[in-house]
């Protein structure tokens, strides 16, 4: 594995996750792995759970860390070639990203899009600059399009907790106070498109009209404007807001009656409820599903250690 920024870095999904549940089993056994190695993780925007659960697995491995905070501790970057500097941009990307490419053996970058310009967003300019000019294995600690790392967790986290061969997994749109942006969906949607290919899963995706995502990411999947005909025989409900996509970043609706909650539970296979975190408890999802016996919200987040342990893993045995 030389880059991880989409499901199409992996040949098989229920290889890989097999072998995160292997270090999960045994954390320290790859301990070696990365020593005297560096990742270097360059944050845009706010982390908590990706931030720690990927450095506790390159620790894990045996790797230094090194963080950097670019919107508080960093130079403002320009990003286009061709320009003048005179204004509020300190420092090219191309000298920026080829300096952390001298210091670390492997990057990881996290930055979200703006929801103003989406052929800007979904063009992924920063994360593909970055890979140019660092010259080192670039990993997407979440970008304008995709969240990998918090996929393959879901995915771990799916295989790990199901009942049955194939389970029948059901993306919810939930309501929101702000425009989200469409990362999370599209990523979780294009790794269980892979798994229903796989045979591992059956998805279904379910929004209010105007909340569809990008094809090219729920390509296979079933979709619902209806939750309840969604819910019926779930097995997994994982909840999600997000904006439009085709009026880019939009929201048409907050309706409350999209909340997850033990009613509508009901209407499930029991089903284990999914959230990627932080999540507004009774707006996006209630309290009593996530203080109750069927969130699996915690045991996901712990997961997230083992979803990028299996990746930092991959690129440095393809790079030693």
């Amino acid at each position: 594995m030389k880059n991880f920024f989409s499901v199409r870095d992996v040949d098989n999904v229920e290889t890989i996750v097999r072998e995160a549940l292997a270090l999960k089993a045994d954390p320290y056994n790859e301990g070696n792995l990365g020593k005297n190695k560096t990742l270097g993780l360059v944050f845009l925007n706010p982390s908590l759970r990706t931030r720690l659960s990927t450095q506790k697995a390159a620790m894990n491995l045996g790797m230094n860390v090194m963080i950097m905070n670019m919107d508080k501790d960093g130079w403002a970057l320009e990003t286009q070639d061709g320009v003048v500097m005179n204004g509020s941009t300190v420092e090219h990307i191309r000298e920026a990203a080829a300096v952390m490419g001298e210091y670390c053996d492997v990057l990881g970058l996290r930055s979200f899009p703006s929801l103003k310009d989406k052929a800007a967003d979904y063009s992924e300019d920063l994360f593909n600059k970055f890979v140019s000019f660092c010259g080192v294995p670039v990993i997407s600690l979440e970008s304008a399009t995709r969240h990998p790392l918090q996929s393959l967790t879901d995915i771990i986290t799916i295989m790990e907790h199901k009942s049955t061969v194939r389970p029948k997994v059901v993306l919810a749109w939930a309501p929101h106070v702000k425009a989200l942006p469409q990362a999370v969906p599209n990523s979780f949607s294009e790794w269980m498109c892979r798994a229903q290919e796989e045979g591992l899963v059956e998805f279904v995706v379910s929004h209010p009209k105007g909340y569809e995502l990008n094809e090219e990411f729920t390509n296979g999947a079933v979709i619902s404007n209806d939750l309840n005909d969604a819910l019926q025989g779930a097995d997994f409900v994982y909840v999600k807001n997000w904006s439009a996509y085709k009026d880019y970043g939009a929201v048409y609706s907050v309706d409350e009656s999209w909340m997850m909650d033990n009613e509508k539970l009901k209407l499930t296979n029991n089903a284990k409820v999914m959230h990627c975190l932080p999540v507004r408890r009774d707006l996006e999802l209630s309290s009593e599903i996530l203080d109750g016996p069927n969130s699996l919200v915690i045991k996901e987040a712990s997961n997230r250690v083992w979803a990028a342990q299996v990746v930092l893993k991959r690129i440095l045995e393809s790079n030693n």
